[in-house]
């Protein structure tokens, strides 16, 4: 049986439709159940388990062959933060995964990660990958790059539907997209595939774009231009500093937002070896889908 933790989100919920299309036992675990109703429908076992609760890992690793572990706290709030949930929640999860037997553990990290890294969730992350390898467990370690999904409904929504968006920084920093549905294909793919145990793969998606690009496809999808307001990187910087005492969640969000502005974020090739699913979609394809009245969803 494979248990997904994070899958209420994104990449949880593909990865779920996928394994579930394929027959495959899925165990699904989430602090609110009540939000999986549809793939429990689908013929998932849905547990309640939060990271930050270890007995409830423990209940949820048990007879468990393959975890896939896509949770994350980047914009949680109070005892929900990265902290918590990313180092700590990942660490305790690892320790249930190994008192259970489990196989093997995919752990969905992120591109760029290292201990000295400008942002803390990425410095997390690291950590945590250190740890899993440290762990004895078999593991496979995915680190893709920006979600477009995540990026092109944040940009996307506003354009179609109100025609406007906010960016932040110039926009002129090229970025390297990878869809959420390839993602997922992919894990499918390294669940069944023991040539992935112990090793780590860059996920890279097909083409590389700048926020200013992301907005004029949305804006051509649209069919008329949008107002696009952009929050300079001066200020970036300055709030980046100020608002981590008084609000930390949009701290870290504010300090993102400098590192997408400024880091180098592209990536050429897939980074995925041959025989495994290498993420295709470019993301004007991936946008005029979402554009499709019956694909939105309130943000």
């Amino acid at each position: 049986m494979i248990l997904i933790v994070g899958s209420s989100g994104h990449l949880g919920r593909a990865t779920a439709l996928r394994l579930l299309a394929q027959g495959k036992p899925v165990r699904l675990m989430s602090r609110n159940p009540a939000t999986l109703n549809d793939l429990e429908k689908r013929g998932a076992e849905v547990v309640r388990g939060d990271l930050r609760d270890l007995p409830s890992l423990k209940d949820a690793c048990q007879g468990i062959d393959q975890v896939v572990a896509a949770a994350h706290a980047l914009n949680g709030k109070g005892d929900n933060n990265p902290h918590t949930v990313d180092d700590l929640g990942n660490r305790r999860l690892i320790d249930a995964a190994k008192d259970a037997g489990v196989k093997q553990f995919v752990f969905i990290s992120i591109q760029n990660v290292a201990p000295d890294s400008f942002l803390e969730f990425f410095r997390i992350k690291y950590a945590i990958e250190e740890y899993l390898r440290a762990s004895g467990l078999g593991y496979t370690i995915l680190r893709p790059m920006a979600f477009m999904d995540l990026w092109g409904e944040m940009i996307g929504q506003p354009i179609i539907e109100k025609g406007k968006a906010t960016t932040f920084g110039s926009g002129n920093n090229p970025i390297n997209f990878v869809a959420v549905e390839d993602l997922a294909r992919l894990i499918e793919a390294v669940l069944e595939d023991e040539r992935t145990l112990n090793q780590s793969y860059d996920v890279c998606g097909p083409e590389n774009l700048t926020m200013n690009q992301v907005t004029g496809i949305f804006q051509g999808l649209a069919g008329r231009p949008a107002q696009i307001q952009h929050v300079p990187l001066p200020m970036l910087r300055v709030l980046s500093v100020v608002m981590p005492p008084f609000n930390p969640m949009m701290g870290r969000l504010i300090r993102n937002s400098v590192y997408v502005d400024t880091a180098k974020l592209t990536c050429e090739g897939s980074g995925i070896p041959q025989g495994l699913p290498a993420p295709k979609t470019r993301f004007e394809d991936w946008a005029r889908s979402f554009s499709a009245p019956a694909a939105r969803v309130p943000a």
